[in-house]
């Protein structure tokens, strides 16, 4: 994908994905993270491996961030209370969270050869995969969208979708007309699976970064290339409808609430957003949230605490999703990341990540940040990373300590999952839990090959 308006969102996720290493509190002080930091009597007790089980597919293996990966396409995965799921190409597996027990293995069937999973999410009693055919002929228009609708990095999934008026009504019974996805991509669709067996429960129409932002074996909300639709599974009916027009917008989700931006280009254009819908997810009412002033300034970034973030190159602004009214702003920082445990909102301004009180802007704490590929998430105060190559190792780093708290023994070829949505991925939030791919073994390399194959690809879940 290339990227055009949407490069705050790209460059901020990416920034976070692959470039960044907490490092301390103080300006000044450098200090190169890996696991072997970790004074071991403080570090064996945590850290530890949960299980490790086989992965269906062919791998490979590459030293670096690339780490485990398939040899055609990319992985998804997701880890709930329950289950964990892995999908790539059109094979979905599901393991008991607690064990690892083979649970299934579901082949998507009845879509055009090409087709891929893009998204994997775990919810209670129920599995959503994103299925998008190839793109047709001819070159592509797609973007990297808005946050919320981030796209990239090496097992991303991102969200858009539709846009309309601001002052549309809300609108129930049946769901504005599907159509095709932005740009000359084919719509997505969004399969719902049973948990416990795989089974294919419905299929519904969803934009192209969009997909299922709630679900539950009774019902099913989507982003969609022209709604956001909640439906029920029993009969595949729909609940209710909240048509959003006809270009894909910035989303986010916060709690129970939907945040969708209203502009008249959508994430692909570069008019302003005049306006903010907030749908709830579980009845679909509709708030149309407006700004003091003709827009919100720069691209919807993040939703917390009842604080949306927009952000440009020269600002990061947080305004009240109940009034509109700009609550702090930020020069030269951009929205990065939350921790909820912590209940902080990060911004990355150069090389330092910065933790905010999200509804007043007061800074709590900044961190120098030195390059490296190796950090993927912040959890309960910790950053979480990974050591690369046939040694890797993952590990957490305390930001209040200023040291690793734990570390796990060697995980070869370690790669991390990431949904930039922030549903699913490696690293959950409401889970004390890491999901990894590795490699148990690598096969001798074939001539001519540039990469070796992994003859034992494996799922690893730690405990963090």
């Amino acid at each position: 994908m290339k990227v055009t308006q949407g490069w705050p969102t790209w460059v901020r996720r990416l920034s976070f994905a692959a470039v960044l290493l907490v490092a301390a509190f103080t300006p000044g002080i450098s200090a190169g993270w890996s696991s072997q930091q970790c004074p071991q009597s403080q570090c064996e007790s945590a850290g530890t491996i949960r299980w490790i089980r086989p992965m269906p597919g062919s791998w490979t293996v590459q030293n670096g961030e690339v780490g485990t990966t398939p040899v055609d396409g990319q992985a998804y995965a997701a880890l709930g209370s329950q289950i964990a799921a892995v999908g790539s190409g059109l094979t979905v597996s599901a393991y008991q969270a607690d064990t690892g027990q083979r649970l299934w293995t579901t082949l998507l069937t009845g879509f055009p050869a090409g087709s891929s999973i893009t998204a994997v999410r775990v919810w209670p009693g129920v599995v959503t995969v994103g299925v998008v055919p190839p793109a047709p002929p001819g070159p592509s228009t797609s973007t990297a969208p808005t946050p919320g609708g981030a796209a990239g990095g090496a097992h991303a999934t991102a969200p858009a979708s539709g846009q309309a008026a601001a002052g549309a009504p809300a609108a129930s019974g049946a769901p504005a007309s599907s159509g095709p996805a932005a740009g000359n991509r084919p719509p997505r669709a969004e399969i719902v699976l049973r948990a416990s067996t795989g089974h294919r429960i419905r299929a519904y129409p969803a934009a192209q970064f969009g997909g299922a932002v709630a679900a539950s074996p009774a019902t099913t909300v989507v982003v969609g290339p022209r709604a956001v639709t909640s439906y029920a599974n029993h009969t595949g009916a729909v609940r209710w409808s909240r048509p959003t027009g006809t270009v894909p917008q910035a989303w986010q989700v916060d709690g129970g609430e939907l945040y969708m931006a209203v502009a008249s280009g959508g994430y692909l254009g570069s008019a302003p957003v005049t306006a903010l819908r907030r749908i709830n997810l579980g009845t679909g009412a509709q708030h149309v949230v407006s700004p003091y002033g003709p827009s919100f300034l720069g691209a919807l970034s993040l939703a917390y605490q009842g604080v949306v973030v927009f952000s440009s190159a020269r600002w990061a602004r947080g305004y009240s999703t109940t009034t509109g009214r700009e609550l702090w702003h930020y020069p030269s920082a951009l929205p990065d990341t939350v921790d909820a445990v912590a209940g902080r909102l990060y911004l990355l301004s150069g090389n330092t990540l910065i933790g905010l009180n999200p509804r007043t802007g007061s800074t709590l704490i900044r961190v120098n940040a030195a390059s490296s590929s190796g950090l993927y998430g912040i959890r309960e105060g910790a950053v979480l990373g990974i050591d690369h190559g046939a040694l890797g190792k993952a590990w957490g780093f305390g930001i209040a300590a200023q040291q690793v708290l734990w570390t796990s023994r060697p995980l070869p070829w370690p790669h991390y999952f990431v949904d930039l949505s922030g549903i699913g991925g490696s690293a959950p939030p409401d889970q004390d839990a890491v999901l990894l791919a590795i490699c148990g073994q690598v096969a001798a390399k074939a001539a001519g090959a540039t990469v070796p194959r992994c003859s034992r690809p494996e799922l690893a879940v730690l405990n963090r």
